[in-house]
């Protein structure tokens, strides 16, 4: 597999490799000493699904306390995935990137615990797999706003549909930085 680091510590672009022939593909999704051996030494206790159409967006989430490693990667369709560092002690704290994930290029997201999260689906409906570190805990999930000026995301195509909590949720600025993630708790 082909492993990209990005300017964000920890968030890291992975490329499996696919086995293709007249029949269709075959990968492998997750193995553990093939991850371990990139860095990623998580433990994923939890697989969440979703399916989205286009134009919808979904995010920014971001849980503390409990923060949430995520191996993210789109089965079908397409999405703009974007990760947002929120460590506040973090050198790169604010800082965002962005990745193309579909069910073409199978390229998957490692985002650590400690940055924001959330997508834009670019192509027909997309179904979203995320292998989670942690337990989604809804009394510590927080969302902060998608077009936030501070951040700056950067949206490729227009927004069609979100949820009110993710439409309007606070603005990072009107975070006290208690409710904030660290690079070290």
């Amino acid at each position: 597999m082909i492993v990209k680091k990005t300017a964000l510590d920890g968030l890291l672009i992975i490329e499996p490799k696919v086995f293709r022939d007249d029949r269709g593909e075959f990968m492998e999704l997750w193995r553990h000493e093939e991850y371990k051996a990139l860095g990623i030494e998580s433990t994923f206790i939890q697989d969440n699904l979703s399916l989205s159409r286009r134009g919808v967006l979904r995010g920014m989430h971001f849980q503390n306390p409990g923060g949430q490693g995520k191996l993210v990667s789109v089965l079908a369709g397409e999405v703009f995935d974007v990760a947002v560092d929120l460590r506040v002690d973090s050198p790169t704290f604010k800082k965002w990137v962005g990745v193309t994930l579909s069910g073409e290029n199978r390229t998957q997201l490692f985002i650590p615990p400690g940055f924001g999260h959330g997508f834009l689906v670019t192509g027909n409906d997309a179904v979203f797999l995320y292998k989670a570190t942690a337990f989604y805990r809804p009394e510590y999930e927080y969302t902060i706003r998608w077009d936030d000026p501070d951040i700056g995301i950067q949206w490729p195509g227009p927004i069609r549909l979100m949820s009110d909590k993710d439409k309007h949720g606070p603005f990072l600025k009107d975070f006290g930085e208690d409710r904030l993630p660290r690079t070290r708790p």
